[in-house]
Parts: C-alpha cells; structure tokens; sequence
C-alpha cells in the first residue's frame, strides 16, 4: 500500500505514524504531507528517514490511502483532490462528519456498511469513538433512549499549544495561550466554539455524531464538553436509559466481551479507568457501572480513553486496515 498521512508534524500524525510502524500495516510507500513550512522536513518512520512533501506532490503520487489529519479547511480543500485521483481518504476532521454522503465509522460498530466507492470516509471526533464503543453493544441489546454526558477532555485534543500553555504555567512562565483562561489547576466548560443554541462544537458532535453512528436518530443525547489540566486522555461520565431493563452483571459482561472495550470496574479494591493509565493503550476503559436508582432503566458508566489513540489515528489505521482487508482500496 501506498499510504500518505496528511498533517504527519502534528500530534494526530505523530500518532498515526507510530500506530502505523505498530500494527505492521503494509506500507510500501509512504507519502508524508504537511503545510508548505514544513515540506522538506524530514520524519522517521521504520528506522528511515523520509522528506516531507507538499499537497501538490502528494496528490501526484496517487496513494491508495490518505490518512488527514490537517484541520477542517484543509480536508475541506484538499480531500476532493485526492479522490478524484483514486485516493481513499480516512479524514480525522470534522469537515464531512455530518455530511449525508459520507460514512461516519467506527471499524467495530459499522466498518460493513464501507464500499469501494466511499473516496472520503469520515474518522468521529475522539469523545464520541470512545462512548459508541460502549453504547453499541448495550444498545443492540436494551436500545438506548437517552444519553447524558459529561465530559472532562484532554488538552492533547486541543493540540501542541495546549500542551505548551500547561507546561508554562506549571513552570510559572509567561507564553502563548490556546484557551481564554488558565488551564493549570482549572477546569474550562469550553471545547470548541459556543454556536447560537448555547452548546459548544464539541458538544454538538457528541449530540449529532453518536446518532449517525448508531443509525438511530431517535436516541436523545444531551452534552456538556470540560477540558481539564489532562495529558493521558479523555474521560466521560455517562448517564444512559433504556427502552428496557437490565442487570448490571449482564451490563458488566455484554462489555467486557466487545472488541477494543476493556471493563475496569472493581471499587472493593479501587479499580476503575483512569486518564493515566489508558494513555499510550488503544482500547476504550470502562467502570463505576451502577444502576441510576433516580430512574428506571438507567445506568450510569465512566468512560476513559487515549483521544489520540482510539480517539483518533488508530481508528483511522483501523478503517485502513479493514479496507485492504475487505479489497475495497
């Protein structure tokens, strides 16, 4: 496979080539893109060094797969590019999430429902992979009827300057700042831009994203977005109602036998996901399962995954993975 991975110097692309060197994928090429600032910078993957080129070249060197991760705007321009030449693009950005002609796709949710001839498949945004993974299965079973999160985000989701404003002020150092306000010691109900309704982006993707996914526009989600002075991941406390009741053994035991979804529940001995401890992991963490008492067939979850990981490139390694597997690229 000839394989570009477009944004490779940022922290999603960082990451993609890393999952790429890990899971082994068939790389016969690799085509690394980013912005014109960056083109003749050189990335290490494999133990070799390659030159980073421009969109233009890249375009021209017709890749089999192009792994975005560059930002809405540049999807938006670029992404058309690359598949009318034949690329499939597996884009990280929100630029054609909602779109109605493109698949939405989580590999162990929906991966059957790709063909050869979806050219741009969108990745969801990293707080809503790691929740469908654990709502899928349960709705499969129970079906799902209302959704209540609440998030308390990474600032690795914001990027390197988010990282780079926590380091300073932890340091007691002056620098530039990718939040409103202070990060350090704070927590901030602000992911993404506010839109006219009073919710965030993030929130709305969370909304909007969750019932694509799971092709059931009736579920009813509602979402609040905290970033909080996190590096390791996102977590999420999720609060969900049924059609129909269940036990919590049966909720316990329907997770920890899905794929990607490891169950961490055991408060006797203080075992439960944790930020910390799902960084550099690929799988979805879950715990503090308990029945909602306030309201029948409820369930509350805590929720924690590695946004750059599961959260991001290697579900796109995985959408690539399962394309080469299926003949579909």
């Amino acid at each position: 496979m000839k394989i570009a991975v477009v944004g490779v110097t940022g922290m999603v692309g960082q990451v993609m080539l890393r999952i790429l060197e890990e899971r082994n994928l068939n790389v016969s090429t690799l085509i690394p893109v980013a912005s014109e600032k960056s083109v003749g910078a050189e990335v290490t993957f494999k133990g070799k060094q390659y030159k980073v080129v421009s969109m233009k070249q890249a375009i021209e060197m017709r890749p089999d797969i192009a792994l975005f991760s560059a930002g809405g705007a540049v999807s938006l321009e670029f992404a058309p590019q690359f598949a009318a030449v034949g690329t499939t693009v597996i884009d990280n950005s929100s630029a054609f999430r909602m779109d109605a002609d493109k698949k939405l796709i989580v590999p162990e949710i929906n991966a059957s429902i790709l063909t050869k001839e979806d050219k741009i498949i969108a990745n969801p945004n990293c707080s809503t992979i790691q929740m469908v993974a654990t709502l899928s299965p349960l709705h499969k079973k129970y079906g799902v009827k209302r959704v209540v999160i609440s998030t308390y985000q990474s600032i690795t989701g914001t990027g390197v300057k988010a990282v780079e404003q926590l380091e300073n002020e932890y340091a007691g150092k002056k620098g530039p700042m990718a939040y409103p306000y202070q990060i350090h010691k704070n927590a901030i109900p602000h992911c993404d831009v506010f839109e006219e309704n009073g919710y965030t982006k993030e929130e709305m993707k969370l909304i909007k994203e969750t019932q694509k996914i799971l092709d059931d526009h009736t579920i009813a989600v509602t979402a609040t977005a905290v970033r909080i002075p996190v590096v390791g991941g996102h977590s999420e406390s999720v609060n969900v109602e049924f059609k129909t009741d269940f036990t919590e053994t049966d909720i316990r035991k329907i997770l920890s036998e899905t794929p990607g979804v490891t169950v961490q529940d055991n408060v006797d001995v203080n075992v439960y996901p944790m930020p910390l401890m799902a960084h550099g992991k690929d799988d979805v963490f879950v715990g503090r399962i308990r029945r909602d008492h306030s309201q029948e067939n409820t369930i509350n979850m805590w929720i924690v995954s590695d946004n750059l990981r599961k959260g991001a490139a290697t579900n796109a390694v995985q959408i690539a993975e399962y394309l080469i597997k299926n003949h579909l690229v």
